[in-house]
């Protein structure tokens, strides 16, 4: 059964008369002049959307009546509305075919030339939010956590997911949050990352410290020589894992650490904190953010100074517990 709707005219295509896939694009109309000494010059003349085809299966008591219904439509070569997904053109049918094999099945083709495109144009792509990386990112972590299964790890990434938890239910996006409030998602993805960077030498020290396949050395036992087999299975399997996830955690820390990074720095001579913080964030209150993000204590700015500006307000907590 088709995963999408396609419709040509008032025909609406069903189960195998829809394709498995459908081109689309465009070319430009090009003039080259070709200079001497290798000088080109082009002229675009205009684009237009490339023509449409796909063939499938007419099926079913009606497969006939259908291929017939098709053909009228090419011959009558009237404009046609072609939609699918959310793309949507005004066609004519250039060409159709049906193979008959029985009343009931034909394979078909078609091929539709492009009148119109009725589909807006895309003229810039958004680009991620740090919300949507970090959520990528952390679910990618935790199908890691899951499959390494090592309880040191497991619960450093669960305080990791608390904290996000935590922020996300108390404001609307990552880069509107305080500083104050990025740093309770930053300790404890420090914290992971170090635990992660611990088992890594813990694990590539048995790796190393064996000296023999399997530790298989004379008057060992069976069962040491046994355990040692299995901790270097073990090890193998981690390290990448582990390699993995510090990576993976690593990009998160990057992302959100980012955030306040890209604060920008004011020359003022002079001037108050108070009144900044209202220009900026329309807040009078938030200076205890300009204050925190300058080492300040004052409201009162004295001399001529070089602030770091916080791209959002940060009003939690006083300048004297930051």
């Amino acid at each position: 059964m088709a995963d999408f709707q396609l419709t040509l005219g008032d025909m609406n295509f069903e189960d195998a008369e829809v394709p498995q896939s459908l081109p689309f694009g465009a070319e430009q109309a090009l003039v080259v002049h070709r200079m001497v000494g290798g000088v080109k010059s082009v002229q675009a003349m205009g684009g237009f959307s490339l023509p449409k085809a796909w063939d499938g299966w007419l099926r079913g008591p009606s497969a006939l009546q259908r291929a017939r219904y098709l053909e009228t439509m090419c011959e009558q070569g009237q404009p046609l509305a072609l939609s699918w997904s959310e793309l949507m053109y005004i066609v004519v049918i250039r060409t159709f075919r049906a193979d008959f094999q029985r009343f009931y099945q034909m394979p078909y083709s078609i091929e539709l030339e492009v009148v119109e495109n009725l589909n807006q144009p895309v003229r810039s792509l958004a680009s991620p939010s740090v919300d949507s990386l970090v959520s990528e990112d952390m679910n990618t972590a935790g199908g890691l956590v899951d499959e390494l299964g090592l309880s040191g790890i497991t619960e450093a990434f669960g305080a990791v997911t608390s904290a996000i938890s935590s922020v996300s239910a108390t404001v609307s996006s990552l880069a509107s949050a305080a500083q104050s409030t990025l740093n309770s998602v930053l300790q404890p993805i420090a914290a992971l990352r170090n635990e992660i960077q611990t088992t890594i030498a813990q694990v590539n020290n048995t790796l190393i410290n064996v000296t023999t396949l399997g530790g298989i050395l004379p008057n060992n036992p069976i069962s040491r020589q046994i355990q040692s087999i299995s901790r270097q299975v073990v090890a193998t399997q981690q390290l990448p894992m582990l390699i993995n996830l510090d990576r993976v955690m690593g990009r998160v820390q990057g992302n959100i650490g980012s955030i306040h990074n890209s604060a920008r720095r004011d020359t003022v001579a002079g001037g108050n904190l108070m009144t900044m913080a209202s220009k900026l964030y329309g807040d009078a209150m938030a200076w205890t953010g300009l204050a925190k993000a300058n080492n300040l204590s004052d409201p009162q700015v004295s001399g001529v100074q070089q602030l770091t500006i916080p791209p959002t307000a940060d009003d939690s907590g006083g300048v004297l517990t930051a």
